[in-house]
């Protein structure tokens, strides 16, 4: 396969949307990056979803081959260029362990801090626009459960959501702590798409979570934070990639 004929399809390298861009950087692997403005709602836009009908980023293009889900374009990567620094391990117990990783951070991690997100940042945006612009835009998500977590993030999370969201941010921080204090990184010696898929979420949690993720609470966390912003690949995706976000500071909380 010719790996100049990928287009990668994502937001700013946060989320979801860092895991591919990371992975890509970090194989050295040359790409088309195309920035879907997520404050445009373009990913809701018929051109977008002619290439995800679900509009949902990330996307990619490998030679007019779609591949979507943000875990599943990081393996694909793996199988598609063998050739390419390796981010997933050899041994099949090591393989194993980063996945279970990467399916903890899809199906639990993620999901805690994506609503505290929804609710500081989408809510914001939401409510800026009226009920008439509002309802325009839901036409054209084509996910039922996506419009619906629109409607709440308008409204507002109920208090109990977030308590309950923040309980489970605090027992997923406790957790790569604690795996982090007994290696450098999480599946192990090696640094691998485990790492990569947790960063996506964990990044920026000294700053946004700084009470609870600071080099006094989570040293081990924080350090390893450090250490993926620290690699040449992670400093070459944020310098050259488009972004919706503000810029973040850039040294670490205390």
């Amino acid at each position: 396969m010719n790996q100049r004929m990928l287009t990668l399809y994502s937001f700013g390298p946060a989320a979801n949307s860092l895991k591919p861009l990371l992975a890509l950087y970090e194989k050295g692997l040359e790409f088309t990056p195309r920035f879907v403005d997520p404050t445009r709602f373009e990913h809701h836009e018929d051109w977008f979803k002619a290439i995800n009908p679900r509009g949902q980023v990330p996307a990619l293009d490998h030679d007019g081959h779609i591949i979507t889900e943000s875990t599943v374009i990081c393996e694909y990567l793996e199988d598609a260029f063998p050739d390419a620094p390796r981010l997933r391990p050899v041994d099949p117990v090591q393989i194993a362990e980063m996945r279970v990783w990467t399916k903890w951070v899809d199906e639990y991690f993620c999901w805690c801090v994506s609503t505290i997100g929804w609710e500081r940042m989408i809510g914001p945006m939401a409510r800026k626009l009226s009920d008439a612009e509002f309802e325009e835009k839901l036409k054209h998500i084509p996910i039922p459960e996506q419009q619906a977590k629109w409607r709440s993030a308008r409204a507002g999370f109920p208090q109990a959501v977030l308590d309950e969201e923040m309980r489970k941010i605090r027992v997923s921080i406790d957790r790569l702590e604690k795996r982090l204090s007994q290696s450098p990184w999480l599946a192990g010696e090696d640094y691998t798409l485990a790492d990569i898929c947790n960063f996506a979420i964990a990044n920026g949690m000294q700053f946004g979570y700084s009470d609870i993720v600071n080099k006094t609470a989570t040293p081990h966390l924080v350090a390893w934070i450090d250490r993926i912003n620290a690699r040449p690949a992670t400093q070459a995706m944020f310098s050259k990639s488009k972004s919706e976000m503000p810029a973040r500071p850039t040294a670490t909380a205390a």
